[in-house]
């Protein structure tokens, strides 16, 4: 039996357990964490991406390689969870909006919409998204369509067929999987400092292990708290800090990168609130996800942009607390206030409001304002290998149901 360590259990390292369970591996999945799905995976808007988000990549090369994950994320995460996964999405339509300060014009964007529109239609698999995409389009606002949904920063806007899943959902129903899946092994508070190849074969992983109190919560590992197992196989699924445990490994990081760690609101309202699911695009980013008209993601980038880098570790402020906390949330209703005026509704109905969200690593540089930058594509991820060391970069949570399938065929066949 293949002996499997995966580190980092959020969706791509469950998701991955479960394959390679499925196929007879035993699996140890490790996390610094108490819980499977704690971080990034939990804490998302959970945008199924069929390309439209990424209007400034005229070669289309980015919708091209996030489609194909994009179109079978329901599919393939109902077969692992043996649940109706679209029965949780998004009900309706995105609407994309452009404001004045964006960096292409709705011009421009329609061209671009329009190819991504083709794409989606001639893809086999079209019929296999949160809903049937074979006809595809990106249909334009009417001015007074424009004025019901957003301030006069919007100048223009279209109803495009993405939709989300609740990520919150998501990640309890994975977490029962991997529970109750006899091949995995949860190792929780254990954080890995290093993969070592084995030249024998196999890796040596090693790492901390968390202390824990009387009560069980996680603390600092303390010196000389040491965690060391072989594993035939090991595969690097962590978001935050994988290059630095690549490395160790003997795998050089790709060529340019950026971490980021974005805070966003996950809103629980008292009452609730029939109104859309809008993104502001290709420039001052801010989303509002409408799950099930009484649970809201808001995210406003200037605002949850908290920590940005080059390096191969990024340093990651905690969510803030206290009268920062409250700073955050009335930034967040400030800034995304300005392009959607209704926000206010969702926050003023508020029963519960939680700040959080994760890590993000994509492979470029510069910033999301800049029109030259690397990061207004997402077409370089995917797996890389060094003798049984694997390492995955996920891309993008709507791809990986799609990539851990792929991979499990890869090492242990289909």
């Amino acid at each position: 039996m293949t002996r499997v360590g995966i580190l980092g259990a959020g969706i791509m390292g469950s998701c991955l357990a479960l394959e390679l369970a499925r196929r007879g591996a035993d699996v140890t999945l490790i996390d610094r964490n108490e819980h499977v799905l704690s971080e990034t995976s939990r804490f998302n808007e959970g945008k199924i991406h069929l390309g439209y988000l990424y209007g400034l990549d005229a070669t289309l090369a980015t919708a091209r390689h996030i489609l194909p994950g994009g179109l079978v994320f329901a599919d393939l995460l109902s077969d692992l969870l043996a649940c109706d996964v679209a029965a949780q999405a998004t009900r309706h339509d995105d609407v994309y909006l452009v404001d004045r300060e964006s960096l292409a014009s709705p011009e421009a964007l329609a061209a671009q919409f329009a190819a991504v529109s083709g794409l989606i239609r001639e893809h086999p698999d079209a019929a296999r998204y949160l809903v049937d995409v074979s006809r595809a389009a990106a249909t334009p606002l009417t001015r007074a369509e424009l004025d019901a949904v957003a301030s006069d920063r919007i100048v223009g806007g279209f109803r495009v067929p993405e939709r989300s899943v609740n990520t919150a959902w998501v990640a309890d129903r994975l977490a029962d999987a991997v529970a109750a899946e006899g091949r995995v092994t949860f190792l929780p508070g254990v954080t890995i400092t290093a993969a070592r190849p084995d030249e024998r074969g196999g890796v040596r992983v090693e790492g901390l292990r968390a202390e824990q109190d009387a009560e069980g919560s996680e603390g600092v590992p303390p010196e000389g708290e040491r965690f060391a197992e072989r594993f035939d196989l090991v595969v690097n699924a962590l978001w935050g800090g994988r290059l630095a445990i690549d490395l160790t490994a003997g795998l050089t990081p790709p060529a340019g990168w950026t971490h980021r760690l974005r805070y966003c609101l996950f809103v629980r309202t008292a009452t609730p609130l029939d109104l859309p699911s809008a993104i502001v695009v290709v420039g001052p980013f801010g989303d509002v996800k409408n799950y099930n008209d009484r649970d809201f993601y808001l995210s406003w980038y200037p605002v949850g942009l908290v920590a940005q880098g080059n390096d191969v570790l990024l340093a990651a402020p905690p969510p803030p607390v206290g009268e920062a906390r409250e700073r955050f949330i009335a930034g967040v209703r400030q800034g995304l206030g300005a392009a959607l005026p209704w926000v206010g509704q969702i926050l003023d109905a508020a029963e519960s409001v939680t700040v959080a969200g994760g890590h993000v690593f994509a492979e470029g540089r510069g910033t999301i304002g800049e029109l030259a930058s690397d990061l207004h594509r997402r077409d370089r991820f995917g797996v890389t290998r060094v003798g049984d060391y694997v390492s995955v970069d996920t891309g993008k949570y709507s791809t990986t149901p799609w990539v851990a399938r792929r991979l499990a065929d890869d090492l242990l066949g289909g």
